[in-house]
This record gives C-alpha cells, sequence and structure tokens, in this order.
C-alpha cells in the first residue's frame, strides 16, 4: 500500500533518521555500562566503539552521495534500514572487540545510507511550502533520538541487561525497513556509478567545486564543528551551580527555537540568509563569554543564546540543500557532503576546543566559536557571490 499524503512518509522518513541516530546513541548512553563488558580495553578502543561509526560518513560521505543518486533513495534506504537491524542484533550479545569493532564499521555504512537516502527523499515529497519545516524537522533527528535513547533505553538496561537495548533498536529499524518499503513507490532500475578511485576523486571535486552543492556542506562543517563540542564542555565552565541545567536545556533550546522561530524565519527569508543570521547570533554569545567569563548568570544567558542560534543554524542548513539544489540528483550530491564535512566538524570540534580552554580559558572558548561563525558567514557570502557571477 502506498500513501497519497506526505505526512506519514515524512514521519517515516523522520523515524528512519531516529534510528540512525540512535546508532551511536545506544553505545554513548550506555558507554560505561559497556566498559564492564570488555576489562582491560583501552580508553581509545572504547571510544571506537562509539566513534568509529562517524568516522566511515567522514571517508565516504559524498561516495555515499554517489551512490543514492544511481541506485535510488528509496532501495538505498531499504537496505541500509535492513542491515542496521542485522548489525544492532549481532551486537547485542556484547561480542570481544575483534568482532565488535568490524561490526560498528560495517553499522556505519549503513548509518551513511540512511542520513544522505532520507533528507533527499524528504525534499522530494515535502510540498514546496512546507519543505523548511520538513527539512528542520529532519535536522532535530539527532538530539531528539539521544534524548529518546536516554529516557527509555537506560530502564530497558537495567531491567533486561544491555543487549535488550541492542535488540529493541534492531526491531526499531526491521519495523521502519518496512514501513519505507510499503510507503514508498518502487524506482526505476539502478544504475550502478563508476567506483574507480579517478573517478571518484574527479567527482568529489565537481561537488565541492560547485557553489549550489558544496553549500550547505561547507556551512554545516562550520556549524558541527562548535555544537558538539559546546554541548560537552561548555556547562561545566558555567559555574555557580548551573551546570546541570544548562548541560539539560542547552540540546532543548536548540530543538525547540529550530523548529519555531527557525521554520518561521524560513517562510520568509532564503535559507542562506538564515544561516548567516545565525552565525551572527553566535558571534554575539561569543562576545558574552569573552566579555562575563566569571558571572554565571551571564554565562548562561549566552550558553542559551549560542544553543538557540546554531539551532536555527542547523536546520536552515538542511533546507538549503533543497533550496539551492532542484534536482535530486544535486541533492544527494549536496546531502552526502554534508554528510562528509559534518562528520569532520563532530570529529575535530571537541578536542580542538579542549586544548583552547586548557590554553586560554574562556578566551579560547569564544574564540573556537567566533571564528567558525564567522568563517561560516563568510563562506555563505563567498559562495552566494560565486552563484550570482558565474565563471
Amino acid at each position: 500500500m502506498r500513501s497519497t499524503s506526505p505526512l506519514p512518509v515524512i514521519l517515516v522518513l523522520w523515524g528512519a533518521g531516529l534510528g540512525a541516530a540512535a546508532q551511536f546513541g545506544k553505545v554513548s548512553v550506555l558507554f560505561e555500562r559497556i566498559a564492564l563488558d570488555y576489562p582491560g580495553a583501552g580508553a581509545v578502543l572504547l571510544g571506537l566503539v562509539v566513534s568509529v561509526v562517524g568516522l566511515v560518513g567522514l571517508i565516504f560521505g559524498t561516495t555515499a552521495g554517489l551512490m543514492v543518486q544511481g541506485l535510488g533513495s528509496r532501495r538505498v534506504l531499504v537496505w541500509a534500514l535492513a542491515l542496521a537491524a542485522l548489525f544492532s542484533a549481532l551486537q547485542a550479545p556484547m561480542p570481544p572487540l575483534a568482532l565488535m569493532l568490524p561490526l560498528r564499521v560495517a553499522e556505519g555504512f549503513s548509518h551513511l545510507a540512511i542520513v544522505v537516502a532520507a533528507p533527499v527523499m524528504i525534499a522530494q515529497v515535502a510540498p514546496l511550502r512546507f519543505q523548511g519545516l520538513a527539512m528542520t524537522l529532519w535536522s532535530s533527528f539527532f538530539a531528539v533520538s539521544f534524548a529518546i535513547t536516554a529516557t527509555l533505553g537506560l530502564p530497558l538496561a537495567d531491567r533486561f541487561g544491555n543487549g535488550a537495548l541492542f535488540l529493541a533498536h534492531a526491531a526499531y529499524m526491521a519495523v521502519f525497513a518496512l514501513a519505507v518499503r510499503l510507503l514508498l513507490p518502487p524506482e526505476a532500475p539502478a544504475r550502478l556509478p563508476e567506483l574507480r578511485l579517478p573517478v571518484l576523486l574527479r567527482q568529489h571535486g565537481q561537488i565541492y567545486a560547485s557553489a549550489f552543492v558544496a553549500a550547505p556542506a561547507l556551512g554545516f562543517c562550520c556549524y558541527t564543528l562548535t555544537y558538539v563540542a559546546l554541548l560537552t564542555l561548555l556547562p561545566p565552565m558555567v559555574g555557580g551551580g548551573w551546570q546541570g541545567f544548562v548541560a539539560a536545556m542547552m540540546p532543548l533550546v536548540s530543538i525547540v527555537v529550530s523548529l519555531t522561530i527557525g521554520v518561521w524565519l524560513l517562510s520568509r527569508f532564503p535559507a542562506v540568509r538564515i544561516v548567516q543570521g545565525g552565525f551572527a547570533v553566535a558571534v554575539l554569545g561569543a562576545a558574552m563569554i569573552w566579555v562575563f567569563p566569571g558571572w554565571p548568570m551571564a554565562m548562561v544567558a549566552a550558553a542559551l543564546l549560542l544553543a538557540a542560534s546554531l539551532g536555527v543554524v542547523q536546520g536552515a542548513s538542511f533546507a538549503a540543500i533543497p533550496q539551492l539544489n532542484p534536482g535530486a540528483e544535486d541533492r544527494a550530491r549536496a546531502a552526502g557532503a554534508v554528510a562528509q564535512l559534518g562528520n569532520l566538524g563532530t570529529t575535530t570540534g571537541t578536542p580542538l576546543l579542549a586544548a583552547l580552554i586548557a590554553s586560554q580559558g574562556a578566551a579560547g572558548l569564544a574564540l573556537f566559536v567566533a571564528l567558525p561563525s564567522l568563517a561560516g558567514i563568510a563562506l555563505h557570502q563567498w559562495l552566494a557571490f560565486r552563484r550570482r557571477h558565474p565563471e
């Protein structure tokens, strides 16, 4: 049975994204407990159990966009969800690290396929007047999924063991594989892209040389460089007993603001301008940290302002994909680039901020926010100029 309304399809695709984010979350929320299953394993190896899923996207992000373009979004998404279910079930017994790590690498490929294919499909099915809302909803999948996984996953693991969360995740992914297969119509026969290295390198060059295809990803990299690092390292710097409040409120503020003010702005202004405006407000938050580093209330206000502004940047960056790229082929390439550069920012941001705080304190934190934000504004301005004046 196929859906005639776009809403069920959009919600199912967003639900697939929640499952993709839970590929990280199911390990993150159980991290200390999982460490007990691997006594003697070093911190680096245990950290890889979480992060290796994202490293796949860092290396193969744009390649995944090319694969989705050739094979078809629906076909790729169904297989990725089904394989994610299989990998999660195989991880449930907590096998030795020599097997667990390869399983997590394999799961990383399924994760990458989901986060590239699903937003492309959402942009295709969403009516034009609701496209900003649909893409902003998609952009919330990581924060919402982590909140749900922490709320429901920990009690489940407490009662039935760590493996129960992995099995629940496997069942979830299997259900959504079936839902996508039933709701979306079949696609044209697959066209396998040419995967020879010289061809892939040339296609990567074409993607990042395009002022249309690369723009969402370049701005998004400036966002991911700062956002996850701030969620991790800013709350302990607030002081005055506000750390727990700030840690809980920052992701919540990001979600609420992006789905309200962010969607309202997208109905009135181009997505790229909203990204630039969000970065400009983030610079203001950085200035507050620079001027009032020892004032707890000022730091709380700055933290929430940063969460709100970067939440708007997040949603508008995804909305920029279909706004700048009307064709499905370019949307797939743009989504692949977003996955690749997003993982680059997420991977590098936290250690970089930790080093800056250790050496410069609050001033280092302020610079860490201000410089990527200013870079995001400048990059989008330069790419907009190139779009208006093509060579």
